[in-house]
C-alpha cells in the first residue's frame, strides 16, 4: 500500500521546503505556515525553520526572554527589567541557530538601546545566532555601528551597511571595516555611506576576493582605485553603483586604471596649453570618449563574470559608464532622473542595444528619489506640469530581451506606435509593464489605444503579462491579432467609455485572458469611480465572449484547407568576421568539499490504549506464616503441704492377728506390735514380696490421697486404759 501523499512530501526535504516558502509568501503566510507547525510533529521542524529563517527584526529574538524579565511582555522591544539568568536564554540558543537573514532599523525605534548590554554582557555563547548568513544593518548614530559586531560570525556572507542620514560621519568605520575585512569572506556586501569612504577602503576589503554582489553608493566610489578593484574581482556577477551628481570626467576616472597607459588619461584630462595660449582652453571630453570606443583599453579582463548591473544618475552618466563594458549582461537596471533629456535618453538607448542587444533578457527603467519627491510636489500643486513621452522608438533589435519594466513618474506617455516598434524589436518578450501607475488628468487622456495593442498580440508569441494604462475605444482588430498565451492584464488607471465594445476587442486580442486588474481603492490619487465601475462591467462580459470566441474558432478549424507551398529561397550569407581567440589554459587550483546529503528520520512506535490508561500489576501472592514450634506448658501449683491434726492419744498396745487361709509355719509368722507395725521377721522365701509391695502402695496411697473428712468418717476407737477396754474396729475388720 503506497504511503500517503503528505509522507511521501515530507521524505523530500527540498518538496517541503519548497512548499513552506510558497505558503509563507501567500497573504498571511507567516501565521499559515505557524498553524501548519502545530498540526503534527512531522510538520513541525520544517516549518519552525522556515519561520525563524528570515527576521526583519530583533524583537522576535528578544520576546523570546521570560515574560517577567520583559519591561512589556507584548512589547518585548522596550527593553529589560533584570539581568537574565543562565536559565533565561535556552529559548535564544535553540530558535537563534535557524535565524540565517536579519534585520535591524534603528530609524524605525522599535527597539531600545538598551537592550545591547545585556545582550553582549550576559550572552552564554560568543555568537548569539551561530548560522547567521546576512545581516542588514540601518543606523543613524555613530554608537549602534560597533552593535552589529555581536552577530559579525565567520560564516556571514551578506552584510548591508546603511549609515546615517546626510552629513554623519562614523568615525569607527575604518576599524569596523577592518574587522569584517580579516575574520569573514562576503559573497554579498553594499554600503550606503552619505560622507566619503576611507581612503583605505581597497586595502580593507584587498582580501574578499568571493564577492558575487557589491553595492557601493558613497561619494568616492567612482574613483580610480575602487574602480581598479572592482573590475579585478574574479566571481563579481552583479553591481550597483550611483553615478549622481558626477561628471563625465569622474565617470570615465573610474576606468583610468585599466586602460594599458594609466598616464595617458590624465596627461589628457589635465593638458591645457599654458603660456600664450592659456585663454583658449579647449575640451578634451568629445576627444577622450572617441578615443575610448576605438581603442577599447580596460575592457579587456575587466569585470570577468558579470551580468547583473544597477546604475543610478543622470541619463547621460549612464549611457557614457555602458560604453565602457562590454560584458555580456543579461539584467539592467537603470534609475535615471525624470524626465531625462531627449538626446540623452535616445544615445542611452542605442549604447544598450549596441552593446548588450544579443545577451540582454531584463531591461527596467525606473525613477530616482529626488524624481519622485519632485513629481509629488507638482501633484499636489495647483499648476501640475503635462506629462512627457518616453520613445520606445530608439530601441533597436533585442532578440532575446523577455522583460521590459518602465515605472517613471513624469514621462508616462506612450503612443501606438511605440507599441509597434516594441513588438518588431522584442519578439520574446514575455512581460511588459509600461506606467502602470500613471494618472491622467481630463486636459491630458491617454494616447495609447487598446486597439493599438494588437501587433504585441501578433508578433509576441509569448507575451503572458502586460501592465499599461490605456484610452479604451471600442474598434475592429485584425483576425491574425491574437494571442494565446496573454493570462494576467493590468490596465491601472485606464479610461473606458463603451463596455461591450471594449469586451468584445479583448475577445479577439486575448481569448485565452484569465485575469484582468485595475485600480478600486476610492483613496487613491487619480481614482475615477465610472471608469472602475465600466471595467466591473467589461470584466463580467469578458468571459462569456471568450467561451463564444473558441467556440467559433474550434468549429471553423477542422473546415480549413492546409496548403503547402515550396518557395525556393536563398540563404543569406552569414556575415564572416577574423577574431582572434586566446587559448591559454588558465588553471585555477580549487578545492571541493563533497558532503553526502543526509537525512535523519525517527519512527516512534507505541501500543494503542483507547485514550484510557490501564494498569496491570502481575507480582504473585504470597502470605507469609509463622509457626510456633515451642512446645506449650502449663504451670500449675500444687499446694503439697500436709494439713497437721491433732490427736489425743496414749500409748497403747494393740495385738493384731491376721487370719489367713494359707497356713504358714510358725517360724514364717511376723507379729504385730500395737503400733501398726510389724516385726522384722526373716524372710525364709520371696513370696511375701508382692504382698509387702501391695501393702506399701495401699499405704502410701491411702495416706496421701485419702481427704481429712474421711478420717473423720470412721468411728473414734475407744481404747482402754491398761488394756481392759474394747476397741471398735469393725470398719477394718480387724478384730482386737
Amino acid at each position: 500500500m503506497p504511503p500517503p501523499p503528505a509522507i511521501t512530501i515530507l521524505e523530500s526535504p527540498e518538496a517541503t521546503q519548497k512548499i513552506l516558502e510558497a505558503i509563507l509568501d501567500s497573504p498571511n503566510g507567516k501565521r499559515a505556515v505557524s498553524r501548519l507547525a502545530r498540526t503534527c510533529r512531522a510538520w513541525l521542524e520544517p516549518a519552525l525553520t522556515v519561520l525563524w529563517r528570515e527576521l526583519d527584526s530583533l524583537v522576535p529574538i528578544i520576546g523570546l526572554f521570560p515574560s517577567h524579565l520583559l519591561k512589556k511582555a507584548r512589547r518585548p522591544g522596550l527593553g529589560l527589567t533584570t539581568t537574565p539568568l543562565e536559565r533565561d536564554w535556552d529559548k535564544i540558543l535553540k530558535y537563534g541557530g535557524r535565524v540565517t537573514k536579519i534585520t535591524y532599523d534603528e530609524i524605525s525605534n522599535n527597539v531600545s538601546a538598551s537592550i545591547f548590554p545585556i545582550l553582549e554582557e550576559g550572552r552564554p555563547r560568543k555568537y548569539l545566532l551561530p548560522n547567521l548568513q546576512h545581516l542588514t544593518w540601518r543606523v543613524t548614530s555613530p554608537d549602534n555601528l560597533d552593535r552589529a559586531s555581536l552577530f559579525l560570525n565567520p560564516e556571514l556572507q551578506g552584510l548591508v551597511l546603511h549609515l546615517g542620514a546626510a552629513g554623519t560621519r562614523f568615525p569607527t568605520l575604518p576599524a569596523f571595516l577592518a574587522d569584517v575585512g580579516s575574520r569573514m569572506k562576503l559573497k554579498t556586501f553594499s554600503i550606503n555611506y552619505s560622507v566619503s569612504l576611507p581612503e583605505t577602503f581597497t586595502d580593507l576589503f584587498l582580501s574578499q576576493d568571493e564577492l558575487e554582489r557589491l553595492t557601493v553608493v558613497a561619494p568616492g566610489a567612482l574613483s580610480p582605485t575602487i574602480g581598479k578593484w572592482i573590475a579585478s574581482l574574479p566571481r563579481l556577477k552583479s553591481l550597483q553603483l550611483d553615478l549622481s551628481n558626477r561628471s563625465l570626467v569622474a565617470v570615465d576616472g573610474f576606468f583610468s586604471q585599466l586602460r594599458s597607459g594609466d598616464s595617458t588619461p590624465n596627461s589628457v584630462e589635465s593638458h591645457t596649453d599654458s603660456g600664450v595660449f592659456s585663454g583658449e582652453e579647449v575640451d578634451f571630453t568629445e576627444i577622450r570618449k572617441s578615443l575610448l570606443d576605438l581603442t577599447g583599453d580596460g575592457r579587456k579582463g575587466a569585470f570577468p563574470v558579470l551580468t547583473q548591473l544597477q546604475l543610478t544618475g543622470q541619463a547621460s552618466n549612464v549611457a557614457a559608464f555602458l560604453t565602457h563594458l562590454s560584458n555580456p549582461l543579461t539584467q539592467l537596471e537603470l534609475v535615471i532622473e525624470d524626465p531625462p533629456d531627449a538626446e540623452d535618453w535616445r544615445d542611452l538607448s542605442s549604447v544598450i542595444c549596441e552593446r548588450f542587444g544579443s545577451s540582454l533578457t531584463s531591461l527596467r527603467v525606473g525613477a530616482t528619489l529626488s524624481s519622485k519627491f519632485g513629481d509629488l510636489v507638482r501633484s499636489t500643486s495647483r499648476t501640475a506640469p503635462a506629462p512627457s513621452r518616453l520613445s520606445l522608438e530608439h530601441l533597436s533589435f533585442l532578440p532575446v530581451l523577455r522583460t521590459i519594466s518602465v515605472d517613471l513618474p513624469e514621462s508616462v506617455i506612450f503612443i501606438d506606435a511605440d507599441i509597434e516598434h516594441l513588438a518588431a524589436s522584442c519578439p520574446n518578450l514575455e512581460e511588459v509593464r509600461l506606467c502602470p501607475l500613471a494618472r491622467f488628468s481630463a486636459a491630458n487622456p491617454p494616447q495609447l489605444s487598446l486597439e493599438g495593442l494588437a501587433p504585441l498580440m501578433r508578433d509576441c508569441r509569448r507575451l503572458n503579462t502586460l501592465a499599461v494604462v490605456i484610452n479604451a475605444k471600442g474598434g475592429s482588430a485584425e483576425g491574425s491579432a491574437s494571442s494565446k498565451s496573454l493570462n494576467w492584464l493590468h490596465v491601472g488607471h485606464s479610461w473606458v467609455t463603451d463596455t461591450l465594445q471594449v469586451a468584445i476587442l479583448l475577445s479577439h486580442l486575448a481569448p485565452h485572458l484569465e485575469t484582468i486588474k485595475w485600480f478600486t481603492e476610492r483613496n487613491r490619487p487619480g481614482f475615477v469611480e465610472a471608469n472602475a465601475r465600466s471595467w466591473q462591467k467589461v470584466s463580467d462580459i469578458l468571459p462569456h465572449l471568450q467561451n463564444l470566441r473558441l467556440t467559433e474558432r474550434r468549429a471553423v478549424a477542422p473546415q480549413k484547407e492546409v496548403v503547402v507551398e515550396y518557395v525556393h529561397v536563398v540563404a543569406p550569407r552569414p556575415m564572416v568576421s577574423d577574431k582572434a581567440i586566446d587559448a591559454t589554459v588558465v588553471v585555477v587550483n580549487r578545492a571541493v568539499e563533497v558532503k553526502p546529503s543526509t537525512a535523519e528520520s525517527s519512527v516512534q512506535a507505541f501500543p494503542s490504549t483507547n485514550n484510557r490508561d490501564r494498569e496491570t500489576q502481575a507480582s504473585p501472592a504470597c502470605v507469609s506464616i509463622a509457626i510456633d514450634a515451642a512446645p506449650r506448658t502449663v504451670e500449675t501449683e500444687v499446694d503439697a503441704t500436709p494439713e497437721p491434726v491433732i490427736v489425743e492419744s496414749s500409748s497403747v498396745a494393740v495385738q493384731v492377728q491376721v487370719e489367713s487361709e494359707n497356713t504358714e509355719p510358725e517360724s514364717r509368722k511376723s507379729p504385730i506390735n500395737c503400733n501398726g507395725s510389724a516385726n522384722p521377721v526373716p524372710l525364709a522365701s520371696s513370696s511375701f514380696l508382692p504382698i509387702i509391695g501391695l501393702i506399701c502402695r495401699i499405704c502410701i496411697s491411702f495416706s496421701l490421697s485419702l481427704p481429712l473428712a474421711t478420717f473423720r468418717f470412721f468411728k473414734r476407737l475407744t481404747i482402754r486404759e491398761g488394756g481392759g477396754q474394747d476397741v471398735a474396729l469393725d470398719t477394718l475388720n480387724v478384730r482386737p
